[in-house]
């Protein structure tokens, strides 16, 4: 367990945000933690809504259960953040 830094792309926001993150963090923890910073300042809560990972520039959304530690992250590296309708 250690603190990783990522920057946080969250959609709807204007400002990337440095989240430290733990390394046995899931992406579903990564996404939570991103929008603490972002939704209710300057982004609005979506309800019937769930928060994805992706790499930046990628289309494809990380599993939400993958580690931090199982990414292959880059100290830094930028994620996006995106809102996806529940099934």
């Amino acid at each position: 367990m250690a603190l990783f830094p990522l920057t946080s792309n969250f959609e709807g926001d204007f400002v990337l945000q440095l989240v430290p993150v733990d390394t046995e963090n899931t992406m579903d923890e990564v996404a939570a933690a991103a929008a603490v910073h972002s939704v209710g300042r300057r982004v609005r809560a979506r309800p019937g809504h769930i928060l994805r990972v992706r790499r930046q520039g990628s289309s494809e959304f990380l599993p939400r259960t993958l580690k931090v530690a199982d990414a292959g992250f880059r100290p830094t590296e930028t994620v996006e953040i995106i809102w996806q309708a529940e099934a």
